[in-house]
């Protein structure tokens, strides 16, 4: 059976509305798909891959303004030298292990060639997180036709969360993490736009874990969850995606990249030196044609951007929130376990009427 997301359990964040699957494929015409890889023989294999495809996958000929914003540095994401010089993004973007990367990125350059989308960047976003813990990440599980999968399966509509594609094997604050998503509908001027977060999300020490601004971390021990740390584990990363469909330039977009630092902190990110805290923001409110001499562009004002940096705080917050409640318990490399974070009695919890769970994990 199936885990609870954040609002079925009675709580959510901030006070603006979601959109129809409270998801970044809210945004029109982007679509997520998934690959995941599990399995015990001949190695053990806990990864997969995500991937997030804008524009109903004619991203790869219509552009979309991008920005990206590093919080904490110590992890990888392809492609950003050409989103910082061109401030465009120009292929699906996707998320995977750390070892894996260049064989993710290697196989979308592989689509684009194949699928003959002429003029393409060729410089493809491919993000990660580490695994190792729970996957064999040294026995490269995954190969080309993963990505291809995850490719083929991105689909608008309701997204899987949890632990699946480049999430499968992800810890978060000591309990089990994976993917995430969230979404928020504003009205600026008369005009509506979405704003969508996608987290994969592998980070964060126990005691620092809030939900919706209540300390509950560290009122949940040991005793009642075990941790999957040892002694030489340190808090990993998480990537963010951010999606509009708002008109907005690319340093708009850095702006936005930048405010999922705000949802991260609130859930207790604080970006510790072995973290990579990736973000990455596209808009879909201009249309790129690729080989066009010149465009014609519209641009929200500055001034009237705030309503979008708070959409973008609370998607990412619940997004990663999200990933925490849906995630399963597992069991993985060398016998390792993260187990879910527990959800009977998080609602009293977080409201104050319960200082502690009802009783230890099985």
């Amino acid at each position: 059976m199936s885990r609870p997301r954040l609002r079925d359990l009675g709580m959510s964040i901030g006070l603006l509305p979601t959109g129809p699957d409270n998801a970044i494929t809210d945004v029109p015409g982007v679509w997520v798909g998934h690959a995941t890889v599990v399995r015990d023989d001949p190695m053990v294999a806990r990864t997969g891959v995500t991937m997030i495809v804008p524009r109903e996958n004619e991203i790869w000929a219509d552009f979309a303004f991008c920005g990206v914003h590093s919080f904490n540095g110590n992890g990888e994401m392809t492609g950003t030298a050409w989103i910082e010089e061109s401030g465009m993004l120009g292929s699906a973007i996707g998320i995977t292990n750390t070892y894996q990367v260049g064989m993710v990125r290697d196989a979308l350059v592989r689509h684009s060639v194949d699928e003959g989308h002429r003029g393409a960047f060729f410089l493809p976003v491919v993000a990660e997180t580490w695994d190792g813990v729970l996957n064999d990440i040294r026995s490269f599980p995954l190969t080309a036709a993963d990505a291809f999968g995850a490719l083929a399966a991105a689909a608008p509509g309701p997204v899987a969360e949890g632990n699946v594609g480049g999430g499968t094997g992800m810890i978060c604050h000591e309990f089990k993490g994976g993917i995430g998503t969230s979404s928020r509908r504003v009205s600026i001027e008369g005009s509506d736009y979405m704003v969508g977060a996608l987290v994969q999300a592998n980070y964060g020490e126990r005691s620092d874990l809030r939900v919706d601004g209540a300390a509950v971390g560290r009122r949940i021990g040991v005793d009642v969850v075990p941790s999957p740390w040892t002694e030489f584990d340190e808090a990993g990363s998480i990537i963010v995606i951010v999606a509009t469909d708002a008109p907005l330039l690319p340093v708009q977009c850095r702006r936005l990249a930048r405010r999922a630092t705000v949802g991260l902190a609130r859930v207790g990110g604080v970006g510790h030196n072995g973290s990579g805290d990736l973000f990455l923001a596209f808009a879909t409110g201009n249309r790129l044609p690729k080989d066009r001499p010149m465009r014609e562009l519209r641009m929200l004002d500055h001034d009237h951007i705030d309503p979008l940096f708070d959409a973008t705080a609370d998607a990412v917050e619940e997004s990663i929130l999200n990933a925490l409640c849906v995630a399963e318990t597992m069991t993985g490399y060398q016998g390792a376990t993260a187990y879910e974070l527990p959800t009977e009695g998080l609602l009293d919890m977080v409201e104050g009427r319960a200082t502690t769970l009802p009783g230890p994990v099985d």
